[in-house]
């Protein structure tokens, strides 16, 4: 079942709410509330309107929370999903990325979770085929607008199978948290949305950019373009009013880390510093203000005959840093059929070449390019996510003060920068990175804007950006990780670690110990050899973890960050260093602690905010990964709400026998959501293959 209309609490029924601070928990107690001076941007918080309930609250409507709603709703939960947009599916929809992610090998085999097997097939079944768009960088590119129709109606589906109840909640912040203390740690009691529609009169919702709505949305008092509706969402109660470790789960599915933020949890952001587990790091003492690019898509059509183009007024400013990159790549048509979602005259017979894919009227791509649309801070001034040290200063961890943690001017930034990308492949002749002579007008095509475009925005742009890294938690001090749990790059990367940087860039004491680290099996020999590791052999497979609930696989991929400021400033460069950690992964594993944040505990995180380093968080950010976080993030709360457990249970006594957790691992195999490549083991080391 689909609930879409909230219901309103009757008149005199408003409950309390409250957050973790005592000063907003006294005010919320109060109906009627004057106005009051917190930190910058603070709103004054309002009486709900109305009450949600639910076992399992996701927020964040995209693939990881889509992955955690549909597995829950196969379990008979009743679950709340929030998601900022109108869209579910997050990449596939609302951030224009439909164009799926995917490693051929895993992909040859079809070794996915259940869901997102289901939901391949749904593209296959709604087209007629897999590739509607015949892009060459997937086998599968489609529009975004069917990207959300065809995962609603999955959820659908799997709430009746399931008999299960999603309360459907978009156009949705979470502006506040209640946090008590709760047994030996603190819980999540209630969470305060804010709930948005266009005000009778306003433009429609999609008319406006991000930047533009962005901090109103998180607002609580009305305004010119919302009417706005506070939501309180809290646990079902018990059906046998008995007592829980815990009454409810939160899931963490935002594409930024907003709840780990508003939270104040442990958590990282952007370059972690140089070490023998993130050896290829671009910084000794680690960079947060540099994290990987952000990328507005949008779609452009190949028309009959030329458009006239207007020239942005901001282009002069952006033109410095377009680029095709690479000789190999200044192509236009390879950089037009990269992504293309809709092919017009869909042919099985397309040249070997992708430099020589026909481009027929009527053909629809969507642009995602590195030295394109992508917008890359790396500064203080201009970094997007705000460290905790900025929400601090500029008051966004005060009572009320939360405005989603984005800098808006860079969001605003980036959106022109990708307006202006398309002027540049249309009308552009000058490359910043090939010089000239490479760049030609193709000015056969029209820029897609308008509701009915297939972003669905009058602007034209993806309704969110694509987001390639967030604040990534640390996860719980234990077995082999006192200092908080995490993936770092040795558990996943290819990288040959007996080149020179490494020996002449790491302590003598460090490189010894990475080497044992790479060891493996080899590990007695590891520690002979000390401190000569030249003939030691490493290991050829990604860290096998116990806890695994879930599997993925894709390169280290890095769209780094830019020296200076601002990112198009002429002559700017990409941070020195930062490809260094880019190349080929082992498959690798989810493992349950890197979903377990400090401190709370009844807080479940998926997507790309799990405890992953830099570098390693750049493999853990596409399309299958999400879902299969989410997948593990579903069902171990539906195992924890049935045996009464708290997440940490799972893992505690590792790495002795975990009872609980080798059910929850049996229940995800036997759904069909696995938890390890076939021939998974410490003495199989043949992973060459999985190229």
């Amino acid at each position: 079942m689909i609930q879409r209309q909230p219901q309103r609490l009757p008149s005199g029924s408003l409950p309390r709410i409250s957050k973790r601070r005592s000063l907003l928990s006294l005010l919320l107690s109060l109906v009627q509330l004057a106005p009051f001076a917190t930190g910058v941007g603070a709103t004054p918080p309002r009486s709900p309107d109305l009450e949600e309930t639910c076992e399992i609250l996701i927020i964040g409507g995209g693939l990881a929370g889509s992955g955690t709603a549909y597995e829950a709703l196969l379990a008979g939960r009743t679950v709340c999903m929030t998601e900022i947009t109108d869209w579910v599916g997050g990449q596939i929809s609302s951030q224009g990325t439909s164009a799926l992610d995917e490693r051929p090998t895993q992909r040859q085999k079809l070794f996915y979770p259940r869901g997102y097997l289901e939901f391949r097939d749904r593209i296959q079944d709604h087209y007629g085929k897999l590739n509607p768009g015949q892009c060459w960088v997937s086998e599968s590119c489609f529009l975004p607008e069917d990207g959300h129709n065809l995962l609603m109606e999955q959820l659908e589906e799997a709430a009746k199978r399931g008999k299960g109840q999603l309360k459907w909640y978009p156009n949705t912040v979470i502006k506040d948290l209640e946090i008590v203390d709760r047994g030996n740690g603190r819980q999540i009691t209630a969470a305060i949305g804010i709930q948005h529609r266009a005000t009778e009169g306003a433009p429609p919702l999609n008319t406006e950019t991000l930047s533009q709505k962005l901090e109103d949305a998180y607002r609580y008092e009305d305004s010119e373009r919302f009417d706005k509706t506070i939501v309180r969402f809290v646990p079902t109660p018990a059906s046998n009013g008995g007592s829980r470790q815990a009454d409810w789960y939160v899931i963490e599915a935002t594409e930024t880390g907003e709840i780990v933020a508003l939270a104040d949890i442990p958590y990282r952001l952007g370059i972690d510093p140089r070490s023998r587990f993130e050896p290829s790091s671009a910084s000794e003492t680690g960079d947060p203000y540099c994290t990987q690019g952000f990328t507005y898509t949008f779609a452009m059509q190949a028309t009959e005959e030329p458009q006239e183009h207007e020239k942005p007024p901001f282009y002069d400013r952006y033109a410095p840093y377009y680029s095709y990159e690479l000789e190999r790549l200044a192509n236009f048509t390879l950089v037009y059929t990269y992504r293309r979602i809709w092919s017009a005259k869909y042919t099985k017979n397309l040249p070997g070449n992708v430099r020589e894919y026909p481009i027929n009227p009527g053909d629809i791509s969507m642009q995602n390019w590195t030295w394109g649309n992508d917008y890359r801070p790396g500064t203080s001034v201009d970094n997007l996510i705000y460290t905790r040290d900025q929400l601090e200063a500029n008051g966004q961890l005060e009572p009320g003060g939360w405005l989603g943690g984005l800098r808006v001017e860079t969001l605003a930034a980036g959106e022109e920068h990708a307006k202006g990308f398309f002027y540049w492949l249309v009308e552009g002749t000058t490359d910043s990175q090939l010089g000239d002579g490479v760049k030609e007008k193709h000015p056969n095509h029209r820029y897609l804007a308008g509701l009915d475009s297939p972003m669905a925005t009058a602007h034209g742009l993806s309704k969110y950006p694509y987001m390639r890294e967030g604040r990534r938690i640390i996860g719980r001090p234990g077995w082999g990780h006192p200092n908080g749990f995490t993936v770092w790059e040795i558990d996943i990367s290819r990288a040959d670690y007996s080149e020179d940087f490494y020996r002449l860039n790491l302590l003598p004491e460090e490189y010894r110990r990475l080497w044992e680290s790479l060891a493996g099996l080899n590990a007695l020999e590891a520690l002979r050899e000390q401190p000569d590791t030249e003939n030691i052999p490493p290991r050829s497979r990604s860290t096998i973890f116990p806890d695994s609930v879930g599997i993925a696989h894709y390169a280290i991929d890095f769209h780094p960050c830019m020296t200076e400021s601002p990112p198009e400033a002429p002559g700017n460069t990409e941070r020195e260093g930062e490809r260094r950690g880019a190349g080929t992964a082992y498959p690798f594993q989810i493992p349950l602690r890197s979903m377990i944040p400090q401190e709370i505990d009844n807080l479940l995180v998926a997507g790309k905010s799990i405890a992953t380093s830099h570098i390693a968080a750049a493999a853990y950010r596409v399309h299958s990964f999400e879902w299969s976080v989410g997948v593990a993030a579903g069902v171990t709360a539906d195992l924890l709400l049935e045996k009464d457990l708290l997440p940490y249970e799972l893992v505690d006594d590792l790495p002795y026998k975990e009872p609980d957790l080798e059910v929850l691992q049996g229940r995800l195999n036997r759904q069909g959501n696995p938890t390890a490549f076939p021939e998974t083991s410490i003495f199989n080391n043949s992973w060459e293959d999985w190229k």
